[in-house]
């Protein structure tokens, strides 16, 4: 193996199969659809003709957990819900992501103080990837949050140092989508 030694960089190999599974990755993003409240019609929004997010490689929204590697979480969350919403968190198999849009779902929203059945961000039932902030927040902002997730999807790394153990609850660094306001 004479020949092919020194000819490569250390990483190269490692390097380029992380860039083609991102790729793949970022590029054909599944989401699943888990509309609880009115942020769900601007979700619906951003998935019909008008923003068409088939063009950022997001379009085929499932039905199921099983096949969806996004969960975009639309809307207000109850105690009674986040059961159910963990469970089809785990559902998702891996890698998958979660994105929190609405005011309702970052931080409870205008029933923060008094309403004592939401949970007051759906970031305590299961790790967040991105949050899209607003009440409730516009088909561009999700499209932000989508970007900004794909931006995040195509820094993974399937490298691990020796003797590292496999992660088994990996942290997160939640990102915010932020948009400026449309100028008429």
């Amino acid at each position: 193996m004479s020949w092919i030694e020194n000819r490569f960089e250390d990483g190269l190999i490692i390097t380029s199969v992380d860039w083609a599974i991102n790729w793949a990755r970022r590029s054909s993003v599944w989401p699943m659809t888990f509309g609880l409240a009115c942020c769900a019609i601007e979700m619906m929004a951003f998935a019909a003709s008008r923003f068409d997010v088939d063009r950022f490689g997001a379009g085929a929204f499932r039905a199921t957990p099983r096949q969806a590697d996004l969960m975009i979480v639309a809307g207000t969350v109850t105690y009674k819900m986040a059961s159910r919403l963990r469970r089809l968190y785990h559902q998702m198999p891996d890698p998958k992501y979660v994105m929190a849009m609405g005011a309702c779902t970052v931080g409870g929203g205008p029933y923060f103080k008094h309403g004592y059945h939401v949970v007051k961000g759906v970031d305590l039932v299961v790790p967040v990837d991105v949050y899209v902030p607003g009440c409730p927040p516009r088909p561009e902002a999700l499209i932000e949050g989508l970007l900004r997730l794909q931006d995040k999807i195509s820094r993974q790394t399937i490298a691990r140092p020796a003797g590292e153990p496999t992660p088994v609850g990996v942290a997160r660094s939640p990102v915010v989508a932020h948009t400026p306001l449309a100028t008429s």
